[in-house]
């Protein structure tokens, strides 16, 4: 079946209600949390694939999402990169859907058309943006998250447990405009994510894996084992702060950074590291010791 773009597997499941979780990469899938907080939920839940896009060479430049090669018994297999779908059967009286999203460079309009297919296809209660940008919390603190829900008892749940509203105003995803087809179908909408060190530039940053899985349990009760993701972030931040202690300057970076979660001054930045507000001379200073990092590595 094909629900605009999307080629759905047959036999296509009967969802209660579902909530949609869509991580959008690579805009706000810094440290790949959101990817690897679905991932664990799909395991957790048993999800199967729903499908992909039929033609995802008409919305991506595969000189920039490269495809990959593996090999499988011998055999070489190529796979293209895809906006992919999950789904698996919940506990609590409406289902699950996962969408791992790629953010298009081409046909933006069509792909945002193809998910508002497949939102309504299957009359999806809550759409959930979630993932992780770079904020401005220092790697010694407990990370925090952002986020908004359209639905009062979400919005009122979250500000409790510390979660803030972001801010941030500036360049932003096509994507984004889901939420907004969202709103209009009726479909409640919640944005959720953790804000990461702007220097702890970690393929898989497992501490935020841990925080938005920890987040998201305090809204939905899965009954998920968190201490392995938590040993392994642990012992990711515990490099990074050996790193940072090493280097005099970075030192007062994590000093400052300290002072000002502690006095609850905190910005988030975007999805490319920029600093949302008016000061740049901290991210310029990130930027130095991150520059000075991959001058060490090479040699």
């Amino acid at each position: 079946m094909r629900l605009g773009n999307f080629d759905i597997n047959e036999p296509v499941p009967e969802l209660r209600d579902p909530h949609l979780l869509v991580v959008l990469k690579p805009w706000i899938d810094v440290g790949s949390v959101g990817t690897l907080a679905l991932e664990t939920l799909e395991r957790h839940l048993g999800a199967e694939s729903l499908g992909a896009l039929a033609r995802p060479g008409e919305f991506y430049d595969f000189t920039r999402y490269r495809p990959t090669i593996r090999r499988f018994e011998g055999e070489r297999q190529i796979t293209l990169p895809n906006s992919e779908l999950w789904w698996a059967h919940g506990q609590d009286g409406f289902d699950w859907l996962f969408l791992h999203l790629l953010e298009p460079h081409v046909k933006s309009e069509d792909l945002l058309d193809s998910v508002v297919a497949v939102m309504e296809h299957f009359r999806v209660k809550r759409y959930a943006l979630v993932g992780a940008m770079y904020g401005t919390g220092p790697h010694t603190r407990p990370l925090l998250a952002s986020g908004s829900s359209t639905d009062p008892n979400i919005q009122q749940l979250m500000e409790p447990i510390g979660m803030g509203v972001s801010t941030y105003e500036g360049p932003t995803s096509v994507m984004a405009l889901v939420t907004e087809e969202a709103r209009r179908l009726g479909v409640e909408s919640m944005t959720l994510l953790i804000q990461l060190p702007p220097y702890a530039r970690l393929d898989e940053d497992h501490k935020g894996h841990e925080a938005l899985l920890r987040y998201l349990g305090m809204l939905y009760d899965w009954g998920l084992d968190l201490s392995e993701i938590k040993r392994d972030g642990e012992r990711q931040y515990s490099e990074v702060d050996k790193a940072t202690q090493a280097d005099r300057q970075m030192r007062g970076v994590v000093r400052r950074l300290e002072e000002a979660y502690d006095a609850g001054d905190l910005r988030v930045l975007d999805g490319d590291g920029d600093d949302d507000g008016d000061s740049a001379e901290l991210p310029l200073a990130v930027e130095d010791f991150l520059k000075d990092l991959e001058d060490r590595k090479d040699d």
